[in-house]
Formats: structure tokens, sequence, C-alpha cells
């Protein structure tokens, strides 16, 4: 008994070939997939505004009152993931968009899930509004913006504040900052000043420990908690606490790091030691 279902032979393989070779010579020699292709970021946004993309990092700038929203660009899917019913019905200039033209503001290297809006940036508050907190965080010339994201990220999950900031070598509120602290930006106040070591010692007028964190701190971070308030200090990437910033903290401490290397990222420094903190604070 004989199968009616032939198998492919060397013949039907060679006429595919043609098939395909013919159909990839009309479609001009494309691929049945094409990359995206790479498009650099569109000129900075007028009138002093700042750019934010992404779901988490835009869910939150719409949650917050204090947050003025000038225009958005947003894709269908987007929109959905959002939870916006009605784009009509938002209080700004708001237009359904395919990916590639938020690419073009955006560049496609931005991961911006396919909004973006336009907004004024927070106005930062001054230090004699600092309010009833416990517990801050302060910067010392941290200028990387992913990393100032990820740490104000961990300052809000654990229940920090405000972050503290000198005016000059600290970057400006960005859609790359807003996106790496993932709506964080939204959560936390952010204090600006010109001068750190002044700063600090009006934290020490208000009750505040502070602690300067430092591979080299004579003592394990643990060790050197007391009192009901803390302000952790974190320097530079690379240079670490300036030396007047080393003079003018309460302490310089170290975390306890048994590995063969002895120093971390200053964004998971924070963290770590914010977990530390909060345990201690209760």
């Amino acid at each position: 008994m004989t199968d009616d279902k032939k198998t492919g032979t060397a013949k039907d393989t060679h006429y595919a070939k043609l098939r395909r070779a013919h159909r990839d010579e009309k479609s001009g020699g494309a691929p049945a997939f094409r990359p995206r292709p790479k498009v650099g970021p569109g000129e900075a946004a007028a009138n002093g505004l700042v750019r934010l993309y992404g779901l988490h990092t835009v869910r939150a700038a719409l949650d917050n009152p204090g947050r003025r929203i000038r225009s958005m660009l947003v894709t269908r899917n987007a929109l959905e993931r959002l939870g916006i019913a009605d784009i009509a019905a938002l209080p700004f200039k708001a237009e359904l968009v395919e990916p590639r033209e938020i690419d073009k503001v955006t560049g496609s290297d931005a991961v911006h899930q396919g909004v973006l809006i336009e907004a004024e940036p927070l106005k930062p508050k001054r230090l004699d509004a600092l309010g009833d907190t416990r517990l801050v965080l302060v910067l010392d010339q941290v200028t990387d913006p992913h990393n100032v994201g990820a740490i104000l990220r961990s300052a809000v999950a654990f229940g920090a504040g405000a972050l503290i900031t000198t005016a000059r070598h600290s970057p400006q509120e960005s859609g790359v900052l807003a996106k790496s602290a993932s709506g964080a930006l939204e959560h936390i106040d952010h204090i600006e000043v010109k001068n750190l070591a002044d700063a600090i010692g009006e934290l020490h007028a208000a009750g505040f420990q502070t602690i300067g964190l430092d591979s080299d701190g004579a003592a394990e971070l643990e060790k050197t908690f007391s009192g009901e308030k803390i302000a952790l200090v974190l320097g530079a990437e690379g240079k670490g606490l300036r030396q007047k910033t080393r003079e003018t903290v309460t302490a310089l401490a170290r975390l306890d790091m048994p590995g063969v290397i002895r120093s971390l990222n200053v964004s998971n420094a924070a963290a770590v030691a914010l977990y530390a903190v909060r345990r201690f604070l209760g």
C-alpha cells in the first residue's frame, strides 16, 4: 500500500528557494524580519520643560497633584496599561501615536514603553521645609542620573522623607533620572542647598545624627546608630565624600563586607544602608 503524501524532493527545495529569491527581489531584497533602525534623541524640550517617559514614571506623574503636565504622546497599548479610558478627558494635550514617533523624541535606546510626557520640573524645596521625617539622604556631588534615580527609588522604598543635594554638581531632573527612579521622583521631597557643610550643621541643630558612608570608615555602620533621626551622607562616584564633608558629619562608617570587593556602587550602598537604618529606627 502506498502513501499519497509525498515527501519534499530536492527539486521542490530548489523551486522554493527560487520563489523566496523572487519575493525578496520584488521587496528590494528586504528580509522577512527588519530590526528597528537606530534613532538618536531629538531636540530638548522647550520653555524649561522636562520629558518623562515609561509607564511607572508617567503613572506617578499623573497621580501627583503637584506635577504640571503640558502634553503627552502615547500608544494605544500604553494608554490601556495606564488605565486611561478616555484620552480626550485628560486636562492637557494628548496624542495617540505609533512607538516610532516617540523614538524620534527620546531616541530608540530609551525604554519609553509607549508613553512620553512634557511637564514642568518639580521645584526643589528649602532645608527649612524638611518637616518631621526621621530619615533623610544627603548626596555629596553624586552626578550620574542613573545612580541618583536608583537612590531615589530606594529612598522611597525605605521611607526616607527627603533627598538633599547641592545646587551645583548634581544632575537636574530628566527623563533618564526619572526612568531610573521608576516613579519615586514624585514621592519624595527634593531639597537643594548651596553649601553642604552648612546644611549638615542645620541637620545637627534639628536633631539628626549624620553618618557619612566611607569604605575606609573606622566603624561598622550598624554600630554608629544613635538617636531618633538619621541622615545618611553618600559621596560621589569614585572620589567619595569630600574632605569638608568628612570633617562635618557626626560619624564615618563603612558597610561590613566580607568579600574580596570592599566597596559598592553608590546606589547599591545607599540601598543596603537604608535597610540597616530602617531596621534601627523601626
